[in-house]
């Protein structure tokens, strides 16, 4: 949710790693709050990191349940940025990251090149990202959702923060953006504004959907708010292999994703219950919305939300688990 294209240099990162807690996320070396169904020495403790959106959350909320409560793991959670979070596996300090958006430039760098890190496969979620309008503006203007049309309707989206631009409104600064690229490249009278959270992109769709205002706004999916309201996707130039390589030089829509999973070399290795559920575990778009939805909507605390999914859905639980448990 999720995520930055642009480059994370091994010395930037590792001055996070070491100092900075990117905005409201920890750092590498700051203590996590820990979670157990007894710390049994089967299983030991899993580090995993948190990133800054309800599809993780719920992602980590149901594997922190299963470990806790069927392996009798310690899960220890760490708020943390992408880039941070990736920091921490050549430490020892993160043991796993349950949702990966791309990141090519952070899997070069710590899976190919410093091979601290490792793919553990897919979650089984689809990312899609993109721009996309609030249905009242896409019925009363079919024509805005292509993008050869943006600058013709620039003007009604300006605001304060964009000037004499029509604003671009992006989430929290952590995640996989080339929307900066993409306005420049595709000539939009547009400026890229940061929401900063996914909590204040939902707010704003809601807002200028009950009060019929032009906006325009990154988004991405799984995502249960478009159970709520069904945001229309602008089109952008198609994606095709090499228009979207990371760099100043994008110009087509967001490839889809298929989301996996990145854990410590070393823990890896290591085996154990933890690694063999977080290699298995797998689950779909409508799973991880209907978790998030609980959490978000409902009010819900992470450890409830995963305890209803996970007792409605015991075949899927039990597909996940080690042989011998």
């Amino acid at each position: 949710m999720m995520r930055s294209w642009r480059r994370v240099r091994i010395a930037l990162v590792a001055v996070a790693a070491l100092a900075l807690a990117g905005c409201g996320g920890a750092t590498v070396g700051s203590s996590g709050s820990g979670t157990s169904g007894g710390s049994g020495p089967a299983c030991g403790t899993v580090n995993l990191a948190i990133n800054p959106w309800v599809g993780y959350e719920a992602d980590a909320a149901v594997y922190s349940y299963v470990a806790k409560t069927k392996l009798n793991c310690n899960v220890v959670s760490k708020d943390l940025k992408e880039q941070v979070a990736w920091a921490g596996f050549g430490t020892g300090e993160v043991d796993l990251i349950l949702e990966n958006w791309g990141h090519p430039d952070l899997t070069k760098q710590y899976i190919t090149d410093q091979k601290t890190a490792v793919d553990l496969g897919p979650t089984g979620n689809k990312g899609i990202i993109g721009w996309y309008v609030p249905p009242w503006l896409a019925q009363a203007h079919p024509d805005i959702t292509d993008w050869t049309n943006l600058n013709k309707y620039a003007d009604q989206f300006r605001t304060s923060e964009s000037g004499d631009q029509g604003q671009l409104l992006d989430g929290d600064p952590s995640y996989v953006t080339n929307d900066n690229a993409l306005v420049t490249n595709l000539g939009l009278n547009f400026k890229v504004v940061q929401g900063g959270s996914e909590t204040a992109l939902i707010q704003s769709f809601r807002q200028a959907e009950a009060q019929k205002q032009f906006f325009l706004a990154y988004f991405y999916e799984p995502q249960w708010f478009f159970e709520e309201m069904k945001l229309v996707k602008v089109n952008l130039p198609p994606f095709k292999e090499g228009c979207a390589a990371e760099g100043p030089g994008v110009a087509c829509d967001y490839p889809a994703y298929d989301l996996n999973k990145i854990a410590s070399a070393k823990w890896v290795a290591a085996g154990g219950p933890a690694v063999e559920l977080a290699k298995k575990f797998q689950w779909t778009n409508d799973d991880q919305n209907a978790v998030a939805r609980s959490i978000a909507v409902d009010k819900m605390s992470p450890e409830d939300a995963a305890k209803k999914w996970v007792d409605a859905n015991p075949d899927k639980v039990n597909a996940w688990l080690p042989a011998t448990s």
